[in-house]
C-alpha cells in the first residue's frame, strides 16, 4: 500500500485549504489515481489496522439496497449512524422518514434505480418495446395539451453489469451509477463512490474496475472504499467465471481533513507490510467450477463470506469522521 502512503504524501506536498459543508476545512487536491494488480494482492491499509469488517457489512448492505442505519449496523457497520441520526440538516430534511432512515442511497440505486418513461399515448410501438423490457404502465398524463402514458421500472443496475459479463464480456457498457439527479434531495449523503465500470477479458478470463469517486476522506475514507470495490470485483469475478486482475481508482476531490492531520503523518512514519490476500468462502458458488451462473449470490452472501488471510498491520489509529 506504498501507492496509499504517497496519495497522502501528495496531498500534503500539493494541496490547498478549502473550506466545506462540515465546517471542518480539507488540505485538498483535484485527480488523483491508484491502479493495483489484485493478482499481487488485496490493497488493504497496513500502516494502520483496516477496519474490514466494517467495509465488508456495508458493501454486503448495498448489494441488498439497504436504506437504513439499522439494517447496516445488523452486518456490523456503524458508519451509517451518525448521518442518519445527528446530521442536523438531513434531520430538517421532509425526505427523513424517522430514525434511522437514509432514503435511497447507494444500494437503492445500485440494485432499483427508478426509471421513468413519458411516452406519447398515441406511439404504440414505444409503449410495446417499454412494456417489454419490464416497465409497466402507472399513469396518463397531458404533456404540452398532449396523452401521454408514464411508465415505470426499478432497474437492478448491478445485475445487468453481472449478466452482461456473463453474456456478453467484449460490451464496453458494463457499469452502473449511483449518483441520481432526480433523488439526491431524497439522501441522507449524495454518493461519493458513483460509477463502477467493470472490464472482462473473455481471452485472459481476467476481469478488471474501473471506480470513479468524486470526493474522498484519504484518511478514513479511501481505505475503506479500497476494500468494498476490490470486494465487489472478487465476488463479480468468482459468480461469472473470472480472475480478479486491475483495479483502478479514480478520486475527483481528494481531501484530508485538518483533524486527520496526525494519524496520517503517523502513518507516513510507518513501513508498509505485505499486501494480504482475499479469500472468498467455499459456499459462494464458483462458476468456473460449477458452470452454473448463479447471479442471486449478490443477496446471498454475508459478511463472513469475506476473509483476509495472511493481513499484518500497524497499531490501530483513529479519527473523527466529519459529517
Amino acid at each position: 500500500m506504498k501507492q496509499y502512503l504517497d496519495l497522502v504524501q501528495s496531498i500534503l506536498d500539493h494541496g490547498a485549504w478549502q473550506q466545506n459543508r462540515t465546517g471542518i476545512r480539507t488540505l485538498s487536491m483535484p485527480g488523483a489515481m491508484l491502479r493495483f494488480d489484485l493478482q499481487q494482492g488485496f490493497p488493504a491499509v497496513t500502516t494502520k489496522k483496516l477496519a474490514f469488517k466494517s467495509a465488508i457489512g456495508e458493501l454486503v448492505g448495498f448489494m441488498r439496497a439497504y436504506d437504513s442505519a439499522a439494517d447496516f449496523r445488523a452486518l456490523g457497520c456503524k458508519v451509517w449512524d451518525q448521518n442518519a441520526n445527528e446530521n442536523a440538516q438531513w434531520l430538517a430534511n421532509p425526505y427523513r422518514d424517522g430514525p434511522d432512515d437514509l432514503g435511497p442511497v447507494y444500494g437503492v440505486q445500485w440494485r432499483k434505480w427508478p426509471a421513468y418513461k413519458l411516452v406519447p399515448r398515441a406511439s404504440a410501438g414505444q409503449i410495446a418495446d417499454a412494456l417489454g423490457r419490464g416497465y409497466r404502465q402507472v399513469a396518463e398524463v397531458d404533456e404540452d395539451g398532449a396523452p401521454h402514458v408514464l411508465l415505470y421500472k426499478a432497474v437492478d443496475q448491478l445485475r445487468q453489469c453481472l449478466d452482461t459479463i456473463h453474456q456478453n464480456p467484449a460490451d464496453r457498457r458494463i457499469l452502473f451509477h449511483g449518483w441520481n439527479w432526480a433523488q439526491l434531495e431524497e439522501m441522507a449523503l449524495p454518493p461519493c463512490h458513483l460509477l463502477y465500470q467493470f472490464l472482462p477479458n473473455a481471452t485472459t478470463r481476467e476481469i478488471s474496475l474501473c471506480l470513479y469517486i468524486r470526493s474522498n476522506d484519504v484518511g478514513l475514507g479511501t481505505p475503506f472504499n479500497l476494500t468494498e470495490g476490490a470486494a465487489l470485483l472478487h465476488l463479480v469475478g468468482r459468480l461469472t467465471g473470472y480472475t480478479p486482475r486491475w483495479f483502478t481508482y479514480f478520486i475527483g476531490d481528494a481531501h484530508i481533513y485538518e483533524n486527520h492531520l496526525p494519524m496520517l503523518r503517523e502513518q507516513l512514519t510507518r513501513t508498509p507490510y505485505e499486501s494480504p490476500r482475499l479469500v472468498l468462502s467455499d459456499r459462494i458458488p464458483d462458476y468456473n467450477q460449477t458452470q452454473r451462473y448463479e447471479p442471486e449470490w449478490l443477496e446471498r452472501v454475508e459478511p463472513a463470506d469475506f476473509v483476509l488471510e495472511g493481513y499484518q498491520h500497524h497499531a490501530p489509529l483513529t479519527a473523527p469522521m466529519a459529517v
